[in-house]
């Protein structure tokens, strides 16, 4: 990897699908790239296009383009460091018999 690629970010415009479910059994959104193009710790990913809603019972899919921008070298090693302690913060653990509130 260049110099450039530890500290430059890079994007690059891919055409995708997005599958919305909003039924009693699936409720959420999936982004589908074309040509094989994947998404890697750190990249962050903007779908264009108008905002939709899917009526509650509905499943629907839209074509739309997306804008990668590809995170640098540094910020990819840092969100793979970091990011087991970030989930930690999610989770609740408790160990009694009783929960207290």
């Amino acid at each position: 990897m260049s110099l450039i690629g530890l500290i430059a970010r890079t994007r690059e415009d891919v055409p995708c699908t997005v599958e919305i479910n909003n039924t009693f059994e699936q409720l959420g959104a999936h982004v589908r790239f074309e040509g094989g193009v994947t998404v890697e710790p750190g990249d962050e990913v903007m779908v264009h296009g108008a905002p939709v809603a899917v009526p509650y019972g509905e499943c629907a899919t839209f074509e739309r383009m997306a804008t990668i921008t590809r995170a640098s070298g540094i910020e990819r090693a840092w969100t793979k460091a970091t990011g087991d302690l970030e989930f930690m913060e999610l989770c609740e653990f408790s160990f009694s018999e009783e929960a207290a509130l």
